[in-house]
This record gives C-alpha cells, sequence and structure tokens, in this order.
C-alpha cells in the first residue's frame, strides 16, 4: 500500500512540475493573461500631440499580442527641464521604463549606468534594416561608444529653402555640388533696381547662436570634419563662410542675425536662399505661395546637415526590457511612426514610411528625407553647451568682421570645444 501511495505521490509531484514549467513557458512567449506594464515618459509641443500620443498608446494596447500595457505619461519640456526630471527620477529608482529623449543627455544617463544597451535586441530586430545605419551610427557617437542605447524615433534635417523665381531671373538650376552652390550665392546677389546698393543676396547667413548647424555643412563641404577644426580642409570651409560675408553676398547684418531675422529676409525678399528645416515650411508656403522650394545642402568633397531628433530609450531598471522594445520599436516603424510623423510634420526614419505617399508627395519632407543619410549632430561633450552659445557666434563674428583669419578662428573653435 506504501508503494502504491509513494508512487501516486510521484506522479502528482511530476505532473505539478509539468504544469508549473508549462506555465512558465507561456509568460515567456507573451501567452499570459497577467499584463505586462510599461511606463513611458514623453512631452508634447501642443495639445494635438499629446491627444496623438495618448492615442497611439492605446492602438498599442489594443493591438499587440503579447499583453503588453504601456501608461504614458506627460512631463512639459520646460526648456530642458524634462531631461532634468528624468535624470532625478531615474537616479532615485523612481524613473519610468522607456522615456522620450534628446540625443544631449545620452552621455550623463550613459555615465551613470541608466540606460538599456540595445544592441543586442536592434541586432535580432527584423526591422533592422528598416532604418538607415546612419542613424544607427549618430546613435553610437551620441554615447561616445560603439553601441546604442537610444532608438531612433523621428528627426528634422536641415536644408536650404530658395525661391525659384530668383533662380529663374538670373538663369540657374538648383546646385547639385558645393562649389555650384557657392556661385549660386554670387550670382543671386543683384541689384534689381539699379540704384548702386544690393538690395538682394544670395544667401540668408546665421551668424548669431544656432548658426553653428549650417554653419558645419561648409566645413563639410570642403572636407573638414568636427574632429579637428584645424585641419586645411576645415579652415578652408570657414573661409568660404568668411568670403560670403567679405564679397557682400549675404546680408550686412549676418554676424548677429538669428533664426527670426533669416527666415524674415527670406519671406520678405531680401535673400534668395536660407537653411532651416521642414519646420518653417507651413510659413514659407503662407508667406509665398508656389514660389519656395528646396533641395539638400550638395555634396562637396564631403556633406553634411545638421539633425534635429527626437528618439526614445529604455531604462536598464526596467524590469521587462523585451516588452519595452517591442513598445519603442512600435513608434520607430510600426504604426507609431506613422500616425506620429503625420501629426508633428517631423521626418520618420522608417524607410517604409518614409516611402509613403503622403510624405513622398510633401515636397520638404521629401527634401528632408533625401539629406537624412548626410544628417548628423555636433560632438557631445561637457563644452558644448558653452561652445554653441558663446564660443562659436563670438568667433565666429570676430572672423566675419577680419578681426581673425579663418586659421585663427577655427583654432579657437578647436580650443573652446576640445581644450586644445
Amino acid at each position: 500500500m506504501k508503494k502504491v501511495t509513494v508512487f501516486f505521490l510521484v506522479i502528482a509531484l511530476c505532473l505539478m512540475m509539468s504544469v508549473g514549467c508549462k506555465k512558465k513557458d507561456d509568460t515567456s512567449s507573451g501567452a499570459t493573461n497577467t499584463p505586462i506594464d510599461i511606463t513611458h515618459w514623453y512631452w508634447a509641443d501642443n495639445p494635438d500631440y499629446s491627444a496623438k500620443m495618448q492615442q497611439i498608446v492605446k492602438d498599442f494596447n489594443e493591438n499587440n499580442d503579447q499583453n503588453i500595457k504601456v501608461t504614458a505619461q506627460e512631463y512639459p519640456w520646460d526648456g530642458g527641464g524634462y531631461s532634468e526630471t528624468l535624470f532625478t527620477a531615474a537616479m532615485g529608482g523612481g524613473g519610468p521604463d522607456t522615456a522620450a529623449w534628446k540625443l544631449t543627455s545620452t552621455p550623463l544617463f550613459k555615465a551613470n549606468n541608466l540606460l538599456a544597451n540595445l544592441d543586442g535586441y536592434i541586432n535580432d530586430w527584423t526591422d533592422k534594416e528598416d532604418i538607415e545605419e546612419n542613424l544607427y551610427n549618430v546613435m553610437r557617437n551620441a554615447s561616445g561608444t560603439d553601441n546604442i542605447y537610444v532608438m531612433p524615433w523621428n528627426t528634422q534635417v536641415l536644408y536650404v529653402y530658395y525661391r525659384p523665381s530668383m533662380f529663374k531671373a538670373v538663369n540657374i538650376a538648383v546646385p547639385t555640388t558645393y562649389d555650384e552652390f557657392l556661385e549660386a550665392c554670387r550670382k543671386l546677389t543683384r541689384d534689381t533696381d539699379k540704384n548702386g546698393k544690393t538690395d538682394v543676396y544670395g544667401f540668408g547667413m546665421r551668424g548669431a547662436k544656432g548658426g553653428q548647424e549650417p554653419w558645419g555643412s561648409f566645413i563639410y563641404g570642403r572636407g573638414g570634419d568636427f574632429t579637428n577644426f584645424s585641419t586645411p580642409q576645415a579652415i578652408a570651409g570657414m573661409q568660404d563662410f568668411i568670403n560670403l560675408y567679405k564679397n557682400g553676398y549675404v546680408p550686412p547684418t549676418a554676424p548677429t542675425d538669428g533664426f527670426n531675422e533669416i527666415i524674415a529676409n527670406f519671406k520678405s525678399g531680401k535673400t534668395a536662399m536660407t537653411i532651416h528645416h521642414i519646420g518653417s515650411s507651413s510659413g514659407m508656403v503662407e508667406a509665398l505661395g508656389e514660389d519656395v522650394d528646396a533641395f539638400p545642402f550638395p555634396k562637396g568633397t564631403s556633406q553634411w546637415t545638421s539633425m534635429g531628433d527626437t528618439e526614445n530609450v529604455i531604462f536598464e531598471a526596467c524590469d521587462n526590457k523585451d516588452a519595452a522594445f517591442e513598445w519603442v520599436a512600435y513608434l520607430a516603424t510600426g504604426k507609431g511612426q506613422e500616425e506620429w510623423c503625420k501629426t508633428t510634420g517631423n521626418v520618420p526614419v522608417s524607410k517604409r514610411v518614409q516611402a509613403m505617399p503622403e510624405f513622398q508627395n510633401n515636397k520638404f519632407m521629401k527634401v528632408s528625407i533625401q539629406g537624412a543619410p548626410s544628417a548628423g549632430i555636433f560632438p557631445i561633450l561637457d563644452t558644448t553647451t558653452e561652445w554653441i552659445n558663446t564660443i562659436w557666434p563670438n568667433t565666429t563674428a570676430a572672423a566675419l568682421a577680419g578681426q581673425k583669419t579663418a586659421e585663427q578662428a577655427m583654432a579657437d573653435l578647436q580650443k573652446g570645444l576640445y581644450g586644445s
């Protein structure tokens, strides 16, 4: 009798173990009735964007087959205060699982081991090739490592706005090379009322804060880059920039012109070309109708344009990283990508979404997409903020005024960013 009892006890234990193991397997494959909760932080620039994010979350929660439930919590951008709030929460152990992101925050969070390494997820991801390799390289550069800690989401790419009527008036085509662009700046500078004074300038130069972004295209145009501003190629790019001012191909106010000035000058017809991104396109069309178009900043020896960014990250403290990646992947290449970019007008990172008629039929979006493979960011260092806000505009103003040579200016910019 004891043998029979023991036999049935063994069978019962085996069945219990079998059921337990089966249940664990079901959970790991996503077939579970228990929701996998993911908390996501984001900011929204206006109520429409906020409503769209909540709708994207709702759609994801209702349609993913792994019972992942995302809760999206909105925090104000607050001039960058969002990132400080996020850092404080993450350091205190109370941050979210995933969050909307700016690349400039990456070094600080990475240094404190707060971000999950996404290499393994991206390498095994079926949609990996749907995003340009250049974007992954930008994510790596932001961390200062060979690893990816940031998931692409959407971008803004600088390009050249131009007035087709002015190009027609001087009988020139859209520049396809860097040298042709410089020549267009010369030819488009005119005295249209024949009073002996220039009243249309070929290019609207931004010499004040923020002007380092379009300026970077000139440095790369001559074959320089941002690793060393003191190379002959980088100095040649700076000399081109100085010559535009010296030769009178840009407004005399260029050293102090910021965003508002370059846009106003272009809309008023004072300049024939200027550089900004798709965020200005609706205002351009409203002011100029069909007499505004765009082209990517042309390639010279090399090519670069500035990229504005909004990405997503997964935090190392997240207990459900597999589920978290499903969510940020949905935003990167899934339906969430389509819906967000249609609403915000930002440039999709997904090639599939870029190819959709809604984006290809918008000439400004199309030019943004064309420029994306050469788009990047400035090095993210402890010195970058001061360099952008103070050192670059002051040094460039001195160079434009003839107080510094191109070589001296680039040496100062090198020292200001890198310390030597």
